[in-house]
């Protein structure tokens, strides 16, 4: 990415954005199920693609939208278009006139704002109301629809409700069960599950080969503690993720009695580290969060009533945090303070 180019909420710094990964790990049955569906001309005109975060969903969006927008330009029971392919390479420059990509981007000021910018979203009225700039489909692309606001949302959904022919929306979520139930009722569900161990690996070894730098060595612990997502284990690669989980680890397992001291290291720690390290902070955060909240990991004595709260909390905190370039220290206790509020109280 150019010095030029924007700030991209849906990019882990160092790492290719989703629309240049040309191949994908897994997911083979959701792509047969869009190859079968488009032979058969029964393509959905929307696609919600669910699951956790780093799991493949974007590059998986993109890799739908090439093969669309192409005319089907990809060899029997495959979505892969040849990198060269016109369509390719536009959408990769997210120069086709035919391609609408609603999502966070820094705006003049270089920050990113909390939600997808209603100007964004202003922009569903114009694309879907004219004709196809090449005659054939458009593709609107949310990346994700997560971070789009009540605004933004209702007016995705009156176009959904009424979609123009030969349109698709694919719609990335990480949480599609939060989503409101209109718009996730005019979409085919895809849910995708995260990576097996090898998958994750083998999408490791080919980033590897494309950026250059990750240490192969390291690639297994990473993977394990990825819990099947590709941009975790790639946070926990670059920079200081993997110790930056294991310190988090502790100092949650240590609750409520966290010390201190070991606050303050964890905070110096994500200050001095830009290479996805808060990202790696906020996902151990908010995996323990989870295994506690729905009993896939549970300590005797603990309280868990007021954990599910304490998520939504963590996740506004981290992007007030990103957004702002808060104190990563005051952010810390911060967080462990609302953690230990919620199991104490």
């Amino acid at each position: 990415m150019s010095a030029e180019a924007p700030v991209e909420a849906d990019r882990l710094e160092g790492a290719p954005h989703p629309r240049q990964r040309t191949h994908l790990v897994g997911h083979d049955d959701a792509q047969m199920m869009v190859r079968e569906a488009w032979d058969a001309g029964r393509l959905p005109h929307a696609l919600l693609l669910g699951g956790t975060e780093g799991i493949g969903k974007a590059t998986l969006a993109y890799r739908i939208a090439r093969f669309v927008l192409s005319g089907g330009a990809a060899p029997a029971g495959s979505l892969e278009v040849a990198a060269d392919h016109p369509a390719a390479r536009q959408v990769q420059a997210l120069s086709h006139p035919d391609l609408l990509v609603l999502r966070r981007i820094a705006g003049d000021n270089g920050k990113l704002p909390s939600f997808i910018p209603a100007e964004q979203v202003r922009r569903l009225k114009s694309f879907f109301g004219s004709t196809a700039a090449l005659g054939g489909w458009r593709v609107c692309i949310v990346d994700t629809l997560d971070e789009m606001n009540a605004q933004g949302a209702n007016a995705l959904l009156k176009t959904l409700e009424e979609p123009p022919a030969r349109a698709l929306f694919l719609l990335v979520s990480h949480a599609p069960g939060r989503l409101l139930p209109t718009i996730r009722s005019r979409c085919r569900a895809v849910s995708l599950r995260p990576l097996r161990d090898s998958e994750v690996i083998g999408a490791l070894d080919q980033l590897g080969e494309e950026m250059g730098g990750l240490d192969p060595g390291r690639f297994e612990a990473a993977a394990t503690a990825a819990e099947g997502s590709v941009r975790e284990a790639l946070r926990l690669l670059l920079g200081e993720g993997l110790a930056i989980r294991t310190a988090t680890e502790e100092l949650l397992d240590s609750l409520p009695d966290a010390d201190g001291r070991a606050l303050h290291a964890l905070g110096d720690r994500l200050q001095g580290d830009r290479a996805g390290g808060l990202e790696s902070f906020v996902a151990t955060i908010e995996a323990w969060v989870s295994d506690h909240a729905t009993g896939r990991r549970q300590r005797p004595g603990l309280r868990l009533a007021r954990l599910p709260e304490v998520w939504e909390k963590v996740r506004r905190a981290a992007v007030d945090a990103d957004t702002f370039n808060l104190d990563r220290k005051t952010l810390v206790f911060r967080i462990f303070a609302s953690i230990e509020e919620a199991i104490t109280r």
